[in-house]
């Protein structure tokens, strides 16, 4: 249990994790690890007294950017160029290729915040069988993630771990599953101004522009971020265990087959898309044609 010490304004978590490796081996050779981060100081303020310079996260600019690029390459392909050039002719500038709101395309290696869309080669593997899964980290230890599209089958407050249920805050929130890991982990993406807040707060992991990811050493200062109405108990969603390989073994699987690697805008996983069953389509969907696997 962590200790946090509160004053009018922040809220200081001084628990220091160690790190600790767990594996468990599983069908096909798929592995699990559990790895649990140190959790920094945790400043929790409220809007009123929230204040100051922000620098603003520059992921969505990079990933967005490297969309356009890719969509500009489809474009290009689609406009076959003729045989027959006259030299004569002005060349018109390439278009500037705009994409929308939610966009997804392929990309060769995994990185942080991109997916793994389960290929037909895991068809029949009851877990990972059309799975989609978030990649949380890239570390050094080896990717971990967890699974956005299975249903909650279950509250926080009627899984037999009350890890995630502090002081009732959250009890009543659903539980994902998200691998076979052991573990608790939750998202959080502030639906307003609560971004600035968690983003100060020190303890969650961005994986995203917008979006951010925590542990059960992390759920206290959620909870109290909560009460200080930093963000909202809907800016959550919480999972039952997650995914993770050996060092070198996602790529293994990948360059064998089992998962495709996108990346997409942070309005296609959004909270409201975590426990659709429709995930695994639409994703496929907006990637394009999907290649022969």
């Amino acid at each position: 249990m962590e200790a946090c010490f509160l004053t009018s304004s922040s809220l200081t978590n001084a628990t220091k994790v160690a790190p600790k490796t767990q594996v468990i081996t599983h069908h096909k050779g798929f592995s699990t690890r559990i790895r649990w981060r140190t959790i920094k100081s945790c400043h929790a303020e409220s809007h009123s007294s929230a204040g100051g310079d922000h620098s603003p996260s520059i992921e969505s600019d990079w990933r967005s950017f490297r969309a356009r690029l890719v969509a500009g390459e489809r474009a290009s392909r689609v406009e076959a160029p003729s045989a027959l050039v006259d030299l004569d002719t002005a060349v018109d500038q390439p278009k500037l290729v705009t994409i929308g709101d939610k966009w997804a395309h392929e990309i060769h290696e995994p990185e942080k915040g991109c997916l793994l869309i389960a290929t037909e080669k895991l068809d029949g593997v009851h877990i990972f069988e059309r799975a989609v899964i978030l990649l949380l980290s890239t570390g050094p230890l080896g990717p971990f993630g967890i699974i956005l599209n299975r249903p909650s089958l279950m509250s926080n407050k009627e899984s037999s771990s009350t890890v995630l249920d502090v002081a009732g805050t959250f009890s009543d929130r659903p539980l994902y599953f998200g691998g076979p890991l052991e573990g608790e982990i939750f998202l959080v993406s502030p639906g307003g101004p609560g971004d600035d807040g968690v983003a100060r707060s020190g303890v969650f992991e961005e994986v995203m522009e917008g979006l951010y990811y925590g542990t059960k050493e992390s759920v206290g200062c959620a909870a109290e971020m909560v009460k200080r109405s930093v963000v909202g108990v809907g800016d959550f969603r919480f999972f039952d265990g997650s995914c993770g390989w050996e060092k070198g073994q996602l790529n293994d699987e990948i360059r064998a087959g089992y998962w495709a690697v996108a990346a997409c805008s942070p309005s296609v996983i959004g909270l409201g898309s975590v426990g659709s069953v429709g995930l695994w389509n639409e994703i496929l969907g907006l990637m394009g044609p999907r290649k022969v696997w």
